[in-house]
C-alpha cells in the first residue's frame, strides 16, 4: 500500500505561468528553447525534449511570503502539458540525478529544523516516509542537491 505521493505544480499555477503571468518575482517568465539535456518541468515531470519551448521562471512552492518561503528558478515547458498524476512512483526524470535535498515543512509551512539532508535517490521514497511519520511534518520538499531548485512536494497518501 502507498504511504507517499508525489506531487507537481498545480495545473493552475502552470497555466498561469504559461500564459504570461507573472511569477514570484512579479516578472514575466522567459522563454526558451531546449536543448533536450537538464530542463525538467514540474509541471509534467518529464523533461522537455529538445527543440521544445521552455519557460525559466521564479517560483515559490508557498502559499505566501514568509522568511521560511523559498523561492527560486524553475522550469516549465512553454506550451500545457498534462500534471504529473499523483502516484507514490519516483517520477522517472529524477533517475538520472544521484542525489536530491529532502527537507520536511510543517502545517505553517516552515522548515522542520533536523529534517534537511542529501539523499540518494533510491532512498527518497524511505526517507520521505520517515519524515512524515513525524507530527510535526506536514509534507517534504525534493529539491536539487546541486542547486537547490524546487523539483516536487511530497505527502502522505
Amino acid at each position: 500500500m502507498a504511504t507517499i505521493r508525489f506531487i507537481a505544480i498545480t495545473t493552475t499555477k502552470a497555466r498561469h505561468y504559461q500564459a504570461g503571468g507573472a511569477d514570484a518575482n512579479g516578472q514575466k517568465p522567459e522563454t526558451h528553447i531546449s536543448d533536450g539535456d537538464g530542463v525538467p518541468c514540474r509541471h509534467c515531470l518529464h523533461n522537455v525534449k529538445a527543440g521544445d519551448k521552455y519557460l525559466i521562471l521564479s517560483h515559490r512552492p508557498f502559499p505566501a511570503p514568509q522568511p521560511y518561503a523559498e523561492t527560486g528558478p524553475i522550469f516549465l515547458h512553454a506550451d500545457e502539458c498534462e500534471r504529473y498524476a499523483k502516484t507514490d512512483q519516483l517520477p522517472e526524470m529524477f533517475n538520472k540525478s544521484s542525489d536530491f535535498i529532502l527537507r520536511g515543512y510543517s502545517c505553517q509551512d516552515r522548515i522542520v529544523y533536523g529534517t534537511g539532508g542529501v539523499i540518494n535517490t533510491s532512498d527518497i521514497a524511505d526517507r520521505a516516509e520517515q519524515l512524515l511519520k513525524r507530527d510535526d511534518v506536514a509534507y517534504v520538499h525534493m529539491r536539487s542537491a546541486r542547486n537547490n531548485c524546487f523539483q516536487c512536494r511530497i505527502e502522505s497518501a
